[in-house]
């Protein structure tokens, strides 16, 4: 008997084309808005950073949903990742993509990282998106809840959308 795999993840074709296609060049200057300062102290690392929500997209009956917090240290990313996921509307997302870009001083670097959580590059395209608005100390969650339709290259369009307006906010 075959061996069925039944997934709800979608066939990455290459439309050709940028997956920023409604890219807008931000007004105000994204360093000085995502400028978070950090600090070496301990008691920082501890402290559970304020979650923003973005406002849902929705499209052919999947929806897509930002989720912003503050982070100085890798600890803060697991901490905020646990607090998302205490959520079952969130937990039960077929996708929960993140990334997030911390500033070292120290070492003047980057520390960044990103998870696809299934939507194959989706990580990896959220990631690139912070790179080009230079943001810094900051983590992004995307929620998508898949709706039945295939969405093809538009859910990269939807997730990077929905990222940058929270980012924005």
């Amino acid at each position: 008997e075959p061996d069925i795999k039944k997934t709800s993840e979608e066939v990455d074709e290459d439309d050709g084309g940028d997956f920023l296609l409604d890219y807008q060049p931000i007004q105000e200057d994204p360093i000085k808005m995502f400028n978070y300062t950090t600090s070496e102290s301990q008691e920082v690392d501890e402290e559970l950073p304020p979650i923003h929500h973005g406002n849902p997209i929705t499209d052919r009956r999947s929806t897509f949903q930002a989720h912003l917090a503050p982070v100085v240290a890798p600890r803060q990313v697991k901490r905020v990742l646990e607090k998302l996921y205490e959520n079952k509307k969130i937990a039960s997302a077929t996708h929960n993509i993140y990334a997030y870009r911390i500033y070292c001083e120290d070492k003047q670097t980057f520390l960044q990282d990103c998870e696809d959580d299934g939507e194959t590059a989706a990580g990896g395209r959220l990631l690139h998106l912070m790179q080009i608005l230079n943001v810094q100390n900051v983590l992004v969650v995307v929620s998508r809840w898949y709706g039945g339709i295939l969405l093809g290259p538009d859910r990269f369009k939807h997730i990077n959308n929905c990222a940058r307006n929270v980012l924005v906010e």
